[in-house]
C-alpha cells in the first residue's frame, strides 16, 4: 500500500448494511476519480432494498482505462461499514476478507474490537493493515447525524490512499447533492423563495458532509499503513 494510485490500480470492495450509503459512496468515489482525470468503474450489489440488509459495492480505480465490470473478487482494499458484517456474517462475501491480496488495507467502522484471533492470524499472514475507528460516532459528532457515516469512511479511504485531493472530493459531493448548478425559478416570488430555502438546506448538508470528510482525511495523515502494526485504532 506504499504505492500511490499513479503506480497501481486499486480494487475496492465495500460491505455494509442497507441505509448506510454504501452505493452512494461508490458513486462519489467514481466522480472523485473522474474529477482527478483518472478512471473508475463501479458496480452496486444488493438483494432486498431495506434497512439492515447486506449491501456491497465494488470500485476499481486506475490511471489507465478500465474494462472490467462486476464483482471485485480479489480486493486491495476492503471497507466495512457495519461491525455485523464481521461479527454476524451480514455480507455477500464471507468470510469478509475472502480473496484479499497481500499487503492490503481494511477500514472498519466500529467502536470495539471486532476481529477474532483467527481473523487476526489470517490478516497478519497477508501483511494486511486494519484501520478501525468509530465512523458513526464521528459523523454524529461533526455532522449531527449518522447518515454522514459513509462520508467519514470515504474521507478515511481517500486520505490513506492519496487517490485524490479534497478539492476533487468536494466537487464530487457537490455534484451528488446539489447537481451541476442552481437555477432559480422564473415563476412567482413564493416559488423562488421555496427553491432558495431548499437550496440552502442542501448547502448546509454539503457543508456538514465535507466537514466530516475533511476531518477523517486529516486523521489519515496520522496513520502509517506501511508500518508493522496489524491493527490501527483511531480515536474520534
Amino acid at each position: 500500500m506504499s504505492e500511490t494510485i499513479e503506480h497501481k490500480r486499486y480494487n475496492i470492495r465495500i460491505s455494509g448494511l442497507g441505509g448506510q450509503g454504501v452505493v452512494t459512496t461508490a458513486h462519489i468515489l467514481g466522480s472523485c476519480l473522474d474529477n482527478a482525470g483518472k478512471y473508475a468503474s463501479l458496480v452496486p450489489f444488493f438483494g432486498s432494498e431495506k434497512r439492515m440488509a447486506p449491501v456491497e459495492a465494488y470500485v476499481r480505480a486506475s490511471t489507465q482505462p478500465i474494462y472490467e465490470v462486476g464483482e471485485v473478487i480479489y480486493p486491495d482494499i476492503i471497507m466495512i461499514y457495519h461491525s455485523q458484517v464481521v461479527t454476524h456474517g451480514k455480507s455477500y462475501t464471507m468470510p469478509f476478507y475472502t480473496g484479499l491480496k497481500p499487503n492490503s488495507l481494511i477500514i472498519i467502522n466500529t467502536d470495539f474490537d471486532v476481529l477474532t484471533e483467527e481473523d487476526e492470524e489470517i490478516l497478519n499472514a497477508l501483511n494486511t493493515t486494519v484501520v478501525q475507528f468509530d465512523a458513526n460516532g464521528l459523523a454524529k459528532k461533526i455532522a449531527g447525524t449518522e447518515l454522514a457515516t459513509n462520508m467519514a469512511m470515504m474521507g478515511m479511504l481517500l486520505g490513506l490512499t492519496g487517490l485524490v485531493t479534497t478539492e476533487h472530493i468536494e466537487a464530487a459531493v457537490r455534484e451528488r447533492f446539489l447537481g451541476n448548478s442552481f437555477v432559480a425559478s422564473g415563476g412567482t416570488a413564493m416559488l423562488d423563495s421555496a427553491i432558495e430555502k431548499k437550496f440552502k438546506k442542501k448547502e448546509q448538508l454539503l457543508e456538514a458532509n465535507m466537514n466530516v470528510i475533511k476531518h477523517t482525511f486529516a486523521m489519515a495523515d496520522t496513520v502509517d499503513i506501511t508500518g508493522s502494526d496489524l491493527i490501527v485504532r483511531l480515536d474520534v
